[in-house]
């Protein structure tokens, strides 16, 4: 059984100019590479038109424990062609660093997986099963991807025992950070009522505009919390402020303004969202305009406890590092927050210095480094399955 290279299957995804959600090959070279090793491949197709999103389930084997691999091929638009120094989707190896879009964010991690497993096969069969949950719809709506394969999973009867998604969760160097959860992200916005008028005669109307200056001054200085063992302090930041006129005599009917709140386990979209009615009514009585709010969460915030599972991952990297990985709960949400639903779940990747700028990078030695981690990770888990 011949051994995948990762660096030639990072630039062969890299080549793909799979800008979520268009597909673009990207799941038909990883999977034609999979196959050989024996893995079963389905394709996943959810979604119609501009939504339609392509997904990859491989399986090796049939048995228990079943661990999973997770990640996606999908990458966010290059931006501006002329400020890259390499073309986003040429995949070009300059003195050790590959180029491209998706080299740190995922894509490098996708072909470590690969690597990982042809390795571990050409030993021998696992006491176990192998898989891959590849989407094309993680850098979008998360609407069509991962959550959707797990649906079907578990409509199939099919279960994960443990998963292993491969973000860019390193910091300086590959493998020294390992993400046990992640914070919960609210959006919401917030509409005010007023009366419109004309500047001259402000007592006839009802301006909305201090009424939400005061509410977005209340809401900036809210305490949220102050952390808790695994999370950081819970924080809330307004993203834009709206009124839409565009006449300098005219009192305006309404004013909005957008904000997200990344919080902690201390809270529940249900809780945030009690509380920041309660501030809005408290604006509304003060000031006589009417204050709605609209909400919509793309995560709760979850952890996975350390134990075993965490215990092994740590050790499988220190193998391979030399340091033991600290553990963090920082940064956006990931398709961590769907898995975490239906089995332990951890995140461990290259550095994610460069994901989503021009001319992302990565040293092709740390794609290396991390199919290695990958193998330990494997090896040790077929030998001491965590419980």
């Amino acid at each position: 059984m011949n051994e995948i290279d990762p660096i030639r299957l990072a630039q062969a995804l890299i080549r793909c100019p799979s800008v979520t959600p268009r597909d673009e090959g990207a799941l038909g070279v990883l999977e034609e590479a999979l196959k050989p090793l024996g893995f079963a491949c389905t394709r996943l197709t959810f979604g119609e038109g501009e939504a339609r999103v392509e997904n990859l389930y491989a399986r090796f084997g049939a048995g228990a424990p079943n661990f999973c691999f997770a990640g996606h091929t999908d990458v966010v638009p290059p931006g501006d062609l002329k400020q890259w120094r390499h073309a986003p989707f040429a995949a070009e190896i300059d003195n050790g660093v590959l180029y491209g879009r998706g080299a740190a964010d995922m894509k490098s991690a996708i072909a470590a997986f690969a690597a990982a497993v042809s390795r571990v096969l050409a030993k021998g069969k696992p006491n176990g099963s192998i898989a891959l949950l590849i989407t094309g719809d993680e850098e979008g709506e998360a609407v069509n991807g991962t959550k959707r394969v797990l649906d079907w999973l578990h409509e199939k009867g099919e279960r994960l025992d443990h998963c292993l998604v491969g973000e860019p969760t390193s910091v300086a160097a590959v493998g020294d950070t390992l993400k046990i959860g992640r914070r919960g992200s609210l959006n919401a916005v917030a509409t005010v009522k007023g009366v419109q008028g004309h500047v001259a005669y402000p007592a006839k109307a009802r301006n909305p505009i201090p009424a939400l200056a005061e509410f977005v001054a209340r809401l900036s200085a809210l305490k949220l919390d102050t952390g808790t063992d695994e999370f950081e302090p819970s924080t809330l930041s307004f993203t834009s402020v709206d009124v839409g006129n565009g006449a300098v005599n005219v009192i305006p009917a309404e004013a909005r303004a957008a904000f997200n709140i990344r919080f902690n386990d201390k809270h529940t979209p249900e809780t945030l969202q009690t509380l920041l009615n309660g501030q809005a009514f408290a604006v509304s009585s003060a000031t006589g305009c009417e204050i709605e709010l609209g909400f919509s969460v793309s995560g709760v915030a979850f952890v996975t406890k350390p134990g075993p599972f965490t215990d092994l991952l740590v050790k499988a990297t220190q193998a391979v590092t030399g340091r033991a990985p600290r553990f963090s709960t920082s940064g956006g949400t990931s398709d961590a927050r769907f898995i975490k639903d239906h089995c332990p779940v951890a995140e461990l990747g290259l550095a994610g210095t460069t994901m989503h700028q021009v001319d992302e990078c990565v040293p092709v030695a740390d794609i290396g480094k991390l199919a290695d981690i990958y193998e330990a990770v494997l090896h040790a888990y077929f030998s001491h399955p965590p419980t």
